[in-house]
């Protein structure tokens, strides 16, 4: 075969194929034209015959640059290619997933519409070289790559990404494959049953299960429901049209079992089985866009047209390589000629407006409405004030000057102090009442799981909108995967984005009665270990002016992950708004100073902790001691540039306190580390003291009490305590 007669971009190809029956009748010209977004009639045979090579297509290439590594994994993806290219074609290519183990199909998508050359991947050599290597195509999505929406990781996140886009761009169809081994992880189906109830006129999302009947390793635990059985599942989770396309019907090789490989029947009834899926595809689709809850089911063997299939197809090991005998029957099945992969480029590049990269929603900033004057309120030094109730008066100003901005909170906002958010915003609820601040066009978003709400909210921010996560410290764990998710997508993306906001509130300190189920600050370390990655802020405000200021700036940054843990008690003001701005600036601020004999220095992280470490202070001074109380404000600002992968970072943010004003901070005879939760938020004080004798009084297990004083005191966090170990550290 001549080379003047292959595309560019297909070297690195190792096999060509003979061309495929009616090639000449159906394959003469791209069925998308230039100028064109999609095809204009899904029932055309040119166009089932061009969405059965672009399905071809994307696995040959999925399997070969899987075998290029011998990693990675191609079945699953391989099962769903008729779908994905059913909806390429169709012109919807705005498409996310909750299936990381899909990427080398996705990168396939882009690699054929041309998207990969923005990051020089021009060719087949260069996908395979680039795949699953450092600043290339990591093993799962990222949204770093071009014209790939959203990360994908963790099973159950996908449809979080698929409404936010829908919430945020009416009008287009944000298409998402779920697998049937994720579909059991927990709220897929509810969450979307609830947002359902919450917007009912937000369809423009189209669930596309991938029902192939295998996990990783083994069966489904949805492989045994026959079909109807299925789609009964569905419209129990409040879908109003289930369509779903069964290679079975279609089969003419007698296979066995429920699930069939479509690759393997004759090729007439391979393209009945792909213009069954285009056309019912496109039903499902204009369904989803005028009003109605849908979704879209493949039902297909998984590993389809690949190397194996089932379970054995879902991973690639160290024996797969290109030299295999299973990987190379695979890619020789699946082989096109040449003409039929410019064929599959010219229509995946049209499709949609161009390529992903360029047309893809979250491949532009979305624009939105300037925040001007903030109602900030500087509350006198001395007052008694909510932290959480000063900050959720920002709250209501920030959604009524941004229609799109949504607050999320499973156990309710009043529980936190932040009733009055749900006062200036609603709760987003079918059942008008007044009582409640309930009302259908809420901006306050309550599904009574942190895995809901967690993955709305940062989908909105994901997806450029702003959005707040409210949660008590203690549930906020069961959303932290999808968070940490997207905080690592913001770090890689190539655009701005808001930062996705948190507010933790009811600590540990404040949940004496409510006994250790509500006493789990640890997940503080969560977010102290993630400093590191560069983006990521714990923010600790000490008083309602400091919430306020925290906030306001947390409101103006981009791609990052910002965590603000406040109190719901009322406690003293103890920093001006000027000097809460300073503290946020520097990391920490001097709340106490006292002259003596020596010097006690007590760097604290929390706002309720701060009584005890009050009392110490003045037992101290009773003792001639001299003390420094220093509020660890921004954890993240303390460490040391070299501690912190800031410069790898999107957005990068290179402010570190140096070690002059550090040290002015922090130096003294003694230096006792005091928190309310775990001691991790304390590391970068630890690190650069120059102190010798320190010691770190922090959180160690939760019983129920009566009082915040006692649960202090259970955990050892007593004035006494402190002044005495102090002391004794003093020498005196």
């Amino acid at each position: 075969m001549s080379s003047a007669n292959i595309p560019y971009f297909c070297e690195g190809i190792q096999y060509f194929g003979a061309a495929l029956p009616g090639a000449d009748d159906y394959a003469a010209q791209p069925v998308i034209a230039g100028g064109q977004r999609a095809i204009a009639n899904p029932r055309d045979p040119q166009a089932v015959y061009q969405t059965l090579l672009g399905a071809d297509a994307l696995r040959y290439l999925t399997l070969q640059m899987t075998g290029a590594k011998a990693s990675g994994h191609p079945g699953g993806f391989a099962s769903s290619a008729e779908a994905y290219a059913a909806l390429v074609m169709l012109g919807h290519t705005n498409i996310v997933t909750e299936v990381g183990h899909h990427a080398p199909g996705f990168y396939s998508a882009m690699f054929l519409d041309s998207s990969l050359e923005d990051m020089g991947i021009r060719t087949v050599q260069e996908l395979r070289a680039r795949y699953r290597e450092k600043h290339g195509l990591l093993g799962h999505l990222s949204g770093a790559i071009p014209g790939i929406l959203a990360p994908a990781g963790p099973l159950g996140q996908g449809q979080h990404f698929a409404m936010a886009g829908a919430m945020l761009h009416p009008g287009t169809l944000f298409p998402f494959t779920v697998g049937d081994g994720g579909m059991g992880e927990p709220y897929v189906l509810n969450a979307m049953m609830h947002f359902h109830v919450a917007y009912p006129k937000i369809t423009n999302f189209l669930p596309t299960l991938i029902w192939n009947g295998y996990s990783q390793e083994h069966h489904s635990m949805v492989s045994l429901l026959t079909d109807d059985e299925m789609i009964a599942y569905w419209k129990g989770h409040g879908f109003e049209a289930v369509y779903l396309v069964d290679a079975r019907q279609f089969d003419d090789t007698n296979q066995s079992g429920a699930f069939v490989d479509s690759t393997r029947f004759s090729f007439e009834q391979r393209l009945a089985f792909t213009g069954a899926v285009l056309d019912t595809m496109n039903t499902a689709a204009q369904s989803a866009l005028n009003g109605k809850p849908t979704v879209f089911i493949i039902k297909q063997l998984k590993g389809a047209g690949v190397h194996a299939l089932g379970a054995k197809s879902h991973n690639l090991y160290a024996q797969h390589t290109l030299e295999n005998a299973d990987v190379i029957a695979g890619l020789q099945r699946r082989a096109l000629t040449p003409a039929a992969w410019q064929i599959v480029r010219d229509n995946f590049s049209r499709a949609g407006g161009g390529p992903a990269s360029r047309t893809a929603v979250t491949e532009s900033v979305l624009t939105l409405p300037a925040l001007t004057n903030l109602p900030l309120q500087d509350f006198a030094v001395g007052e008694s004030k909510i932290p959480t109730t000063a900050m959720g008066v920002l709250v209501g100003a920030v959604g009524k000057q941004d229609p799109r901005f949504l607050v999320t909170n499973a156990d309710g906002n009043e529980a936190s102090a932040i009733g009055n958010i749900n006062e200036a915003l609603k709760i987003r609820h079918p059942t008008e009442d007044a009582l409640y601040h309930q009302t259908p066009q809420g901006q306050v978003y309550e599904p009574l799981n942190e895995d809901a709400c967690a993955g709305l909210a940062v989908a909105l921010s994901l997806f450029g909108g702003r959005s707040l996560w409210c949660s008590y410290e203690s549930f906020a764990i069961n959303g932290l995967p999808i968070w940490q998710t997207v905080t690592q997508a913001m770090a890689e993306l190539r655009r701005k984005t808001p930062s996705t906001i948190t507010l933790f509130t009811a600590g540990a300190l404040e949940q004496g009665r409510n006994g250790w189920t509500h006493q789990r600050p640890e997940i503080e370390a969560y977010f102290a270990a993630m400093m590191r990655n560069g983006n990521i802020f714990p923010l600790f405000p000490v008083d309602a002016n400091m919430i306020q200021a925290a906030y306001a700036w947390a409101l103006e940054t981009f791609n990052k992950g910002i965590v603000i843990t406040a109190s719901k008690s009322p406690l003293p003001v103890r920093t001006t708004l000027e000097q809460s701005r300073h503290a946020l600036a520097e990391g920490a601020i001097t709340l106490l100073e006292h002259k003596g004999e020596k010097t006690i220095v007590l760097a604290v992280v929390g706002d309720m902790i701060l009584l005890p470490v009050f009392e110490a202070a003045e037992k101290l001074k009773a003792a001639g001691l001299g003390v420094r109380v220093v509020a660890v404000v921004s954890p993240r600002r303390l460490y040391r540039a070299t501690d912190v992968a800031w410069d790898t970072c999107a957005e990068p943010d290179h402010q570190f306190l140096d070690d002059q004003r550090f040290n002015a901070l922090f130096d003294g005879d003694v230096l006792l580390g005091v928190s309310g939760g775990p001691s991790a938020t304390l590391e970068p004080v630890m690190l650069r003291t120059r102190a010798v004798r320190r010691d770190v009084f922090a959180w160690k297990r939760g019983e129920t009490t009566a009082s915040p004083a006692e649960i202090m005191a259970f955990n050892g966090l007593t004035g006494e305590n402190l002044a005495r170990r102090a002391q004794e550290l003093a020498g005196v």
